[in-house]
């Protein structure tokens, strides 16, 4: 899934505006252009499953309430910025589909077993060889 492909309601939106910090000269401090977007991620309809992946990405913008947060102040504008955190939420949606494969197990075959263990022995004899060097 691609982040143009997601659809998010309005009405699981709520967005708060506030003053910014970093670019944007005497602006910065009579603006407030920095965005904070809250989401109700009940309200999204999303799979469980996509659900505890979104939850995951998330992690720690993510309240106990079902509410993820996300503060963007990237722009000088309140527009640039808005459009910022959607993105941003239709980015982590769209990761929050993607299914990772399962690992499977695999051991090693008796010839890759057989060659690390020869391998070990030359690397062994080479170290012998570095002794104390005697007289006779």
């Amino acid at each position: 899934m691609q982040p143009e492909d997601v659809q998010i309601p309005e009405d699981a939106l709520s967005e708060s505006f506030l003053a910014a910090t970093g670019p944007g000269g005497q602006n910065v401090n009579k603006v407030a252009t920095a965005v904070q977007l809250r989401v109700h991620v009940f309200k999204l309809g999303l799979h469980p499953h996509v659900y505890q992946r979104l939850k995951a990405i998330a992690g720690s913008r993510m309240t106990a309430a079902g509410e993820l947060l996300i503060t963007a102040r990237r722009f000088r504008t309140q527009d640039a910025n808005r459009q910022d955190a959607r993105a941003r939420l239709a980015q982590m949606i769209a990761d929050a589909h993607i299914v990772q494969a399962k690992r499977k197990a695999t051991l090693p075959s008796r010839a890759a077993k057989a060659q690390r263990l020869d391998t070990k022995k030359q690397r062994s004899a080479v170290k012998q060889g570095r002794g104390r060097v005697t007289d006779f």
